[in-house]
């Protein structure tokens, strides 16, 4: 079983940034891929959803330096 890690996806909609907490799995550099996980799209609206492949990038958060989606990566 891969081991997964947190990162933040940036919420759409929301009138400010606000970034949730996902699962994800490292496939190597800055790659992850964001694993399968509840995810409600009529609650709120994800940039990337469970399925994607993203590149990450440190971005500082108010919790401090988080590693966040920034963009979907072309396989």
């Amino acid at each position: 079983m891969t081991e997964t890690i947190e990162i933040f996806v940036l919420l759409l909609d929301e009138g400010v940034d606000v970034w949730r907490p996902v699962q994800a799995e490292h496939c190597g550099g800055n790659v992850y891929k964001i694993v399968e996980q509840t995810y409600d799209s009529e609650m709120e609206k994800w940039e990337f959803e469970p399925g994607d492949f993203v590149e990450c990038k440190t971005l500082d958060l108010n919790e401090g330096p988080a590693l966040v989606a920034a963009a979907l990566h072309k396989l």
